[in-house]
């Protein structure tokens, strides 16, 4: 199946959705990300319905569970059967979290990686060897955490930067997870991204949060974008460009049109965003 150029806005292809999907979809959605791992293999009811989407529209593989920073060896099986679905499909970009979520079993949750020289060479080797697998250049996704790690000898962002580069991989930016994390350790969000290797930025996500009456902000994915990413998400196109973005929401769904409309938020943005470089070219 021929790809679809990626470009625009976009929205989770949630199966919760689907039925107001199958009615119309909203103007400002130009394409739809999924997890491989809940529809590659899938037959059915289930393929029947994705296929209708994907000859229409173009997809991202967002993956949800190959634990590029853990110590068991890559599922190169999920990664074999994640390629044959990305070409089926006809879909380009496959992006990942940078952390590790499996030991001796699924942990269902992405935990933080230790920023230290060691963990760069690891993570690393281990996005190389899925590269070589999935045939193309994976991003990575900045993960939001509630823990750091001990024993660091880098920042963060440094430690972001060490990873995309010894691994030659791009860039996933997560604007939601910047701004979690810096109000959960009182950091700079607009310092840090500043500081991230955002010249190799492919994909972009933006999202909802919750906050805990401590005040401690909780990466759900079940809410409406708040001003402070919505400003985080300007500042990134001031220095990436125009790049594709997607609305995560994964529970808590409002009504299509909800969506539709946040989904259009980020299509104004990216709209003055282009005008903006445009002037300054």
């Amino acid at each position: 199946m021929h790809s679809r150029k990626l470009h625009g806005a976009g929205l989770g292809f949630r199966r919760e959705l689907l039925a107001e999907l199958e009615a119309g979809v909203p103007e400002a959605v130009n394409f739809f990300e999924l997890a491989p791992e809940n529809w590659a293999g899938m037959g059915g009811r289930s393929a029947r319905q994705l296929r209708v989407f994907t000859e229409r529209y173009p997809f991202v593989c967002h993956g949800l569970s190959l634990s590029l920073g853990g110590m068991l060896p890559l599922d190169s099986a999920l990664l074999r059967q994640t390629r044959a679905f990305m070409l089926e499909h006809g879909i380009d970009l496959y992006t990942e979290h940078l952390s590790w979520s499996n030991d001796a079993g699924q942990l269902y949750d992405l935990l933080p990686l230790p920023c230290t020289s060691e963990a760069v060479r690891w993570t690393a080797a281990r996005i190389r060897q899925a590269q070589d697998v999935l045939g193309r250049r994976i991003g990575i996704e900045n993960a939001s955490y509630y823990v750091a790690p001990p024993g660091a000898e880098m920042g963060e962002a440094e430690f972001i930067r060490a990873v995309v580069e010894e691994a030659d991989c791009l860039l996933h930016l997560d604007v939601n997870n910047i701004l979690v994390n810096a109000r959960n350790f009182g950091f700079d969000p607009f310092r840090f991204l500043h500081d991230l290797p955002l010249e190799r930025t492919c994909y972009i996500h933006v999202a909802g949060h919750y906050t805990e009456p401590d005040g401690l902000l909780i990466d759900t994915h079940g809410a409406e974008v708040i001003d402070d990413v919505w400003a985080l998400l300007e500042a990134a196109y001031r220095r990436t460009g125009v790049v594709p973005t997607c609305l995560e929401r994964d529970f808590h769904f409002p009504p299509l049109a909800e969506l539709g409309a946040e989904v259009a938020q980020i299509a104004r943005l990216q709209a003055r965003a282009g005008t903006l470089l445009a002037v300054t070219a």
